[in-house]
């Protein structure tokens, strides 16, 4: 029975008026974040640069707070620095007032979002920063503000116009505030040599964290290894490919060191008469990409993609110790 839904076609007609507006939302926001380039090249540069320090130095966590969208934002922020390895949190502006203060140490730094930097709810984390000597860097467009005034460090945003036709939704504003947040993030990240390794810690569920496993994770091992040794006739070696239900059969010399490989395409470019009766010395892919057992998931990814295969074979002290076949990785969802 036919679909009553219309098909979707390529049209050669004039741009819907719904793509022309995201066209200039996008320019727009674009506008904002070459903005904030072209600041931190010049002025903003020395206030970023402290900021990153003050956050490196401190010896608490990173307390992150702001109100409305500023708000989301922050709370993006704080998700994104303890992902990568600096401890932070978020706390509510307004909720600060009502007990959230207690959340925060002499030993943290505070990094208070507002446009403005006028919101009165920020008066009692401003106050409290002061009591307690608690550093507090200011991210805002205005650092004469009340909160440009009271931080130790101002990050001042270039005043961008937001993508509302009316000037007023924060759009451009907040994108502006993210990328200053992941610019923090990365530049502690980079300066702290935080590594993979590292990072995988931090994200062991889905598919981040099945990349961030290690070959050994999901290689197969012992018997279903299909494996034969040189010096087999190819009869045999087609039947441990088809036992084992890989499509290849690994080689070894008799020190258990990976030789050769034979696989489907192998056999279809040595397809002949006698195939079956000669040796998988004359058949086998010599040299085969062998991986150990201790790299990244994401990296074995790599090289099964930049080498256009579906199998490799795992080695430790040049001894076969597994295989990892491209459609368990798809199963296990990493690739």
């Amino acid at each position: 029975m036919p679909s009553s839904k219309p098909l979707m076609t390529q049209s050669s007609g004039p741009t819907p008026t719904s793509v022309e507006s995201a066209l200039r939302t996008l320019e727009t926001e674009s506008g904002g974040i070459n903005a904030l380039a072209a600041a931190l090249r010049g002025p903003l540069g020395e206030a970023f640069a402290k900021a990153v320090d003050l956050i490196r130095q401190a010896e608490g966590r990173v307390i992150v707070t702001g109100l409305g969208k500023s708000g989301h934002m922050a709370r993006k922020i704080a998700a994104t620095l303890a992902s990568t390895g600096t401890p932070a949190f978020f706390v509510h502006t307004a909720e600060a007032a009502h007990g959230d203060l207690g959340m925060i140490t002499t030993d943290d730094v505070i990094m208070a979002l507002s446009w403005s930097g006028e919101q009165p709810e920020m008066k009692t984390l401003v106050n409290y920063s002061a009591r307690f000597a608690i550093p507090m860097i200011a991210v805002t467009s205005n650092a004469a503000s009340s909160l440009g005034q009271a931080a130790d460090i101002v990050i001042e945003l270039p005043k961008a116009r937001e993508a509302c036709p009316h000037n007023l939704a924060p759009t451009t504003s907040t994108l502006m505030q993210a990328a200053i947040g992941d610019a923090i993030a990365i530049a502690l990240l980079e300066g702290r040599g935080f590594t993979a390794l590292e990072f995988a810690h931090f994200h062991p569920g889905g598919k981040l964290g099945a990349m961030l496993k290690f070959v050994r994770d999901y290689m197969r091992t012992g018997a279903e290894i299909p494996v034969k040794p040189l010096g087999t006739k190819m009869s045999d070696a087609v039947m441990e490919m088809s036992a084992k239900g890989l499509g290849c059969v690994c080689i070894v010399n008799d020190a258990g060191e990976a030789v050769g490989i034979i696989t489907d395409g192998d056999l279809r470019r040595h397809m002949r008469p006698d195939l079956l009766t000669v040796s998988v010395d004359d058949i086998m892919t010599k040299q085969p990409k062998t991986v150990p057992p201790s790299m990244l998931a994401s990296e074995m990814i790599e090289v099964l993609n930049t080498r256009k295969i579906t199998t490799l074979v795992v080695t430790e002290a040049d001894k076969v110790v597994g295989i990892v076949h491209l459609h368990d990785l798809l199963r296990a969802g990493v690739a």
